[in-house]
């Protein structure tokens, strides 16, 4: 998803010794000033939502009355208003908890919470079946889905793509090698199996976030493999999950590091620099998140994303090596590179995904947890031994191998190994703020975006070729 600028807020001290190359266009920006800090949240004690907490308890009363009492028809309304409100109503109440809810407890209540209500009953079942029809039946997810793909791709700066992503492409593909790699061998070698670990380990960390990355796969699981999505997405959310608590972690000890000056060797700690240089680009620094649209860009944000989701679907359906997605994914990156849409068609993309990954990202949550999350599920894959020791193993692997890598092309090894590393098996959204938060790196929000979006969009195109073994 997209991510917007944040001011710099971590420590800048001087680089450390090493080569010098001053006219790098991979040079860290300058951070930006405290006017291009992102929106006021909108779930606080004040705001559910952007609403008043009085009118969101109205709207509350009159979906829960109308579900309990089974007057919700079953359509695209009640739908939405089922998933807005109890998302709106657990998002807000994750956010009221301090200091946890920096950690992604807001987006991990979302997932878990509505499932364990079907455990015990608390919702009726003929709600949860307008939810699970609403996801499915009306496709509210791959609506979601190829917004969040054409939206993040459009909007990704082109001179970004050509000029800064040869070299920072270096570190991200580094840890996706050494990740797949190395995790799917051990896998293999302790009886996991090897494609086993991939995709249902590695590929779900790895994919940078849960809109594009474990929910689209186990749909692309179980079209392989058959039955229901919900067969699979308890144990990729578990280990997407489980890992980024150990991203946080991992930032936090950089961190540790950092304050105490270690610098285990040249280049080990750049304190905040990404590179191992001296003077400033602009060339990696992302545009200005937008707060606004007009109603006509929105509308042909919602077209574009239709059409390339048609197109999708319409290739997909002839060349069914990939899946849909992945066509989608290929024909925006087309578009994006060969300049094929002008700048307003890539901004009405890019809006219209803002709208909907903004207020509609807590309704897709709630909406996959009573559809797809199965805590049974869930408590069996936590039960396997090997399954946490592998998604540790997944998390430091694309550390390490992000880091060495990204230090080989001059970046510092630290800065690369989160932004590169961490960031991308992280959640995504929250989980990359967590990261930066715990590593003391807000600033490097723009690269984390960048990471987020290409590398997730890489991992589900390559899953999608990897579940054709299956």
């Amino acid at each position: 998803m997209s991510k917007p600028p944040h001011a710099a807020d971590a420590d800048r001290d001087s680089l450390p010794t090493g080569e010098v190359e001053h006219s790098s266009s991979l040079a860290q920006a300058p951070a930006a000033p405290d006017t291009a800090l992102p929106d006021v949240n909108p779930f606080t004690w004040r705001s559910i939502a952007g609403f008043s907490p009085l009118y969101f308890a109205l709207f509350a009363i009159v979906v829960g009355v109308a579900g309990y009492t089974d007057n919700l028809p079953d359509s695209m309304f009640a739908g939405f208003a089922i998933t807005i409100v109890l998302g709106g109503v657990v998002m807000w109440l994750g956010n009221l908890v301090p200091v946890i809810r920096d950690f992604g407890l807001p987006t991990i209540m979302c997932i878990f919470l509505p499932a364990i209500f079907v455990v015990f009953g608390w919702l009726p079942e003929s709600l949860v079946a307008i939810v699970q029809n609403f996801l499915g039946g009306y496709s509210f997810l791959a609506f979601f889905v190829i917004t969040v793909i054409t939206g993040s791709i459009l909007g990704m700066p082109r001179a970004l793509l050509l000029k800064a992503g040869p070299r920072f492409a270096a570190p991200i593909l580094g840890g996706l090698v050494g990740a797949f790699g190395i995790v799917g061998l051990v896998g293999a070698a302790i009886g996991f199996g090897f494609l086993e670990t991939l995709l249902f380990i590695v590929a779900p960390i790895m994919a940078g976030g849960i809109g594009i990355g474990a929910i689209p796969m186990s749909e692309i699981y179980a079209g392989k493999l058959g039955g229901d999505p919900a067969d699979f997405l308890g144990q990729l959310m578990s280990a997407v999950f489980l890992a980024n608590l150990l991203c946080i972690v991992c930032a936090g000890i950089y961190s540790g590091l950092g304050r105490r000056k270690k610098q285990l060797f040249v280049g080990f700690d750049g304190h905040g620099q990404l590179m191992q240089v001296a003077g400033a680009h602009n060339d990696l620094q992302m545009p200005p998140k937008r707060t606004a649209a007009t109603f006509l860009a929105l509308g042909k944000g919602l077209t574009i994303a239709a059409v390339l989701y048609t197109f999708g679907q319409l290739v997909g359906g002839v060349a069914d090596f990939l899946h849909p997605y992945a066509w989608t994914i290929i024909a925006a990156v087309i578009i994006k590179l060969f300049r094929l849409f002008p700048k307003d068609l890539e901004e009405a993309a890019t809006d219209w995904s803002g709208l909907i990954t903004s207020f509609l990202t807590p309704a897709l949550l709630v909406g996959a947890s009573l559809t797809y999350i199965d805590i049974n599920e869930v408590l069996i894959a936590l039960s396997n031994p090997v399954f946490i020791p592998l998604i540790a193993l997944t998390v430091v692997v694309a550390a390490l191998s992000a880091g060495v890598v990204g230090w080989l092309v001059k970046l510092n090894f630290v800065e690369s190994s989160i932004t590169a590393g961490l960031v991308m098996a992280d959640t995504g959204g929250s989980g990359d703020v967590s990261v930066l938060s715990a590593a003391g790196r807000m600033h490097l929000m723009p690269f984390a975006a960048l990471t987020t979006r290409f590398g997730g969009a890489l991992v589900l195109f390559v899953t999608s070729i990897l579940a054709s073994f299956l």
